[in-house]
């Protein structure tokens, strides 16, 4: 029987993200679906998160399944010594498929080995995060209206953050430009700059961060330096307000950019940004609905011309 985790999103062909892309806009003209009616969806958040969970229960809601989990491994069996593969088979018997986050790299997959029902990488530590990925390709094709020959400007931690690594390796197949903008101790890691030069993307490095560096860009891609991720805190206090994107920065920015951020900030986006055209991070956020219904419904075999045909019902029906 195939197993159709979403585990990483080097797993998904230029061809297979365009058809997610596709299935998400559906999913933002009607929302609201019965697609999953009879369904259990598990979300196991290992680790703390709002918006990855929250959009995959409303995505999951939305389309009349029903959700069960938790959000504190504390009040688990986990925290009795029960083991990961142990806690998947459990929850598989419960459930359609499993929406899972883990603070430890490699987790998703060790998990979609150990059952037949799907499993989405919520995040992995900081290795990948699928869907947040997805969310970020919609977001910026709405926007851009390509995802070819782009400049993207990725700011921050770029050693830690999942985030950005996940949307390196989406990227390959749309001939992007990247500049990786950090500093020397959170800087892109070797095996993601190796995996660049694979594929042949092109990227520069940088360590400033002012008006001029970011005036190429098309996309700009924020980042929180996660202090969660550090063992040392001093090494965290020396690096967490080295870059912070003000109103006052964008005065020579294209007419097309567009500023991301996964979410949560901290200090990195000043407030008066917030009323910036180029603000675009909470419309972001809101597009996780639609490409998280896309997943869920790709996962469970669900395909475009199941949804178009559903889209044609609701149509006919109004």
């Amino acid at each position: 029987m195939e197993n159709r985790s979403l585990v990483t999103i080097a797993q998904h062909s230029k061809e297979k993200i365009l058809y997610m892309l596709e299935m998400a806009k559906e999913f933002e003209a009607h929302p609201n679906r019965r697609l999953l009616e009879g369904k259990v969806v598990a979300t196991l958040f290992f680790e703390p998160s709002t918006r990855t969970r929250l959009s995959f229960e409303t995505a999951a809601n939305r389309l009349g399944a029903r959700v069960i989990g938790f959000t504190d491994p504390k009040a688990t069996s986990s925290s009795k010594g029960e083991t990961l593969k142990d806690t998947i088979k459990m929850v598989s018997s419960y459930a359609d498929i499993i929406v899972m986050r883990h603070y430890l790299e490699g987790a998703a997959l060790y998990a979609s080995e150990s059952t037949q029902v799907p499993i989405v990488n919520a995040g992995d530590g900081a290795n990948q995060h699928p869907s947040q990925t997805m969310l970020d390709l919609y977001s910026i094709y709405k926007t851009q209206g390509t995802l070819e020959n782009l400049n993207i400007y990725l700011v921050g931690d770029l050693k830690y953050g999942r985030t950005v690594h996940s949307l390196l390796m989406a990227m390959r197949h749309f001939n992007p430009t990247f500049h990786f903008v950090a500093p020397e101790e959170l800087k892109m890691p070797e095996e993601y700059k190796l995996y660049c030069r694979q594929q042949g993307i092109k990227y520069v490095e940088h360590t400033d961060f002012t008006e001029d560096t970011i005036v190429d860009a098309d996309i700009l891609y924020m980042t929180r330096v996660q202090r969660e991720r550090f063992t040392d805190l001093m090494e965290y206090e020396r690096v967490k307000n080295v870059y912070i994107l003000k109103a006052d920065m964008l005065g020579k920015t294209r007419p097309n950019m567009k500023i991301l951020h996964p979410l949560p900030r901290v200090n990195e986006i000043a407030y008066d940004v917030d009323e910036c055209p180029q603000a675009y991070y909470f419309q972001q956020a809101q597009n996780g609905l639609y490409a998280r219904e896309a997943i869920l419904c790709d996962v469970l075999g669900i395909t475009l011309d199941d949804v178009k045909k559903d889209s044609e019902r609701y149509n006919t029906s109004l």
